[in-house]
Formats: structure tokens, C-alpha cells, sequence
């Protein structure tokens, strides 16, 4: 395990519901986070990242061919503790599935992360890149965000702009945004307020942190792959194989 700097937490939870509709033909007969990439599932790169910077408590929502997935983390034997949170009758989305989840999270703040994920480090693992920025006073989230230039495979325009500080602001209708959300942040229970009841999505809440100024962003320092459709999984693998 690394890291001098303590963590955040302890505690991750993994977002591994959804339906993975870009990445079809592949997630027509299982879930996306078991989608091969250099030779293994997504979701074993996010458990193996966690397990190196020394997260040892895990949290995975389920719902898109739950039981698949299910038995994909039995057969694993995580030397974590793992607890799922079933989503089998209603898929809550990112905001509704964390609200779902809070019970068996213990941890205040916890680490949310895409079971979709793949990165390389820069010269700190990425968990201990946004513990060294979390401030639970000023902050009710930490996003890790990655500018263009070090996000292969992404097509899009941006998702925030950040001051000096490091406030997030949303980009701007028709207009480039300097960096990408990656889908790995430090949520503090205090964003999950008064959240709305059924499927909502994070950005909800994000909007309300913004407003009030306790939405941060942490500039990633390695590199980050969009592994959204199966033709951004070859160059993927290429990057992982030549950095």
C-alpha cells in the first residue's frame, strides 16, 4: 500500500448500475463494468487501485444483470470488505444510488468512483491526490478533473471551469470547458442533504454545491481514458501497455 499523506477515507463507493448503453454490441450480455480491458474487467482495475492506496472498505450498487456481477465479486475474494447495494428493482441513478447506499457507507467523507475507470498515476495515486486537496470545511465534494490534454479517447467539450481557489463552475452552453470530470470524487455526507426521493442524478447536487461555493475540483496529474464505446478499448490497452 502507499502513501505518507493519510486518506480521506477509508471508504469507496464503486457506481456499477448503469446499463452501459455506449459501450453495445459488448454490455448486451453483461454488465459494463465486466467489459474486458488488458485482460481483465473494468471493475478489477478500480479494485485494484483502490486495494494499492490502501482502501479497505467498499460499497457497490447493482442493478443492470445484478446477479452477473454479483457472482463476478464472490469469485474475486477481495481482500476488502465488500457490501452491495441492490438496486434490482429501480435503477437510482448517480444521486439516488449514493442515497441508497449511505447506510452501509459508514465513512464521512467517502470516495465515489465510475466502475468504468482507467488511469494512470501521476506521482501520487489518485486517492492520495484528492485526500492532500480535501478541506471538510469549505468542501461538500472533491472531483478529480483532468485537462484535455491528458484525457485520451474523450470527445467531449468539458464538463468545469475552476478558479484559483479551485471552486468548480459549470461550462458554458457552446463553449469549451478546460477540464473533464473523471469520475473519481471525495463525497462529504452533508451533499447528500435533503436529496430528492427516487432516481435523480449527482448533478443536483452538485448545482446546489456550487451555488453555495463548496464545489471543488483536484487537478489529476497522470492520465485518464474515457473507456465509453468499444472503440476507445484497443487505444486503452495501448496506453496501459506503453504509458
Amino acid at each position: 500500500m502507499s502513501g505518507a499523506v493519510p486518506l480521506a477515507s477509508d471508504t469507496a463507493m464503486i457506481m456499477a448500475a448503469g446499463y452501459g448503453k455506449r459501450m453495445r454490441p459488448l454490455t448486451t450480455t453483461r454488465p459494463k463494468p465486466l467489459v474486458s480491458v488488458a485482460g481483465k474487467p473494468l471493475i478489477d482495475h478500480v479494485f485494484g487501485k483502490l486495494w494499492d492506496a490502501g482502501i479497505t472498505r467498499s460499497v457497490v450498487n447493482v442493478h443492470y444483470l445484478a446477479d452477473t456481477l454479483e457472482a463476478h465479486l464472490d469469485v474475486m475474494s477481495l481482500p476488502m470488505e465488500v457490501k452491495i447495494s441492490d438496486e434490482r428493482d429501480l435503477l437510482l441513478e448517480t444521486g439516488g444510488g449514493m442515497v441508497k447506499a449511505l447506510p452501509l457507507i459508514e465513512r464521512d467523507p467517502f470516495f465515489c468512483i465510475n466502475s468504468d475507470n482507467i488511469w494512470l498515476d501521476g506521482p501520487r495515486d489518485v486517492f492520495t491526490e484528492l485526500s492532500n486537496f480535501w478541506d471538510a470545511d469549505r468542501m461538500d465534494a472533491l472531483l478529480l478533473v483532468v485537462p484535455h490534454k491528458r484525457a485520451s479517447q474523450h470527445k467531449g467539450m468539458g464538463d468545469f471551469h475552476m478558479d484559483g481557489h479551485g471552486r468548480l463552475s459549470w461550462r458554458k452552453p457552446r463553449r469549451i470547458a478546460p477540464y473533464i470530470y473523471t469520475g473519481i470524487q471525495i463525497v462529504s455526507h452533508r451533499l447528500l442533504r435533503d436529496a430528492p426521493e427516487g432516481p435523480f442524478s449527482t448533478r443536483i447536487l452538485w448545482e446546489r454545491a456550487v451555488e453555495e461555493g463548496r464545489l471543488f475540483g483536484a487537478i489529476h496529474e497522470g492520465l485518464w481514458c474515457d473507456v465509453g464505446t468499444p472503440g476507445a478499448i484497443a487505444p486503452t490497452e495501448d496506453l496501459l501497455q506503453y504509458g
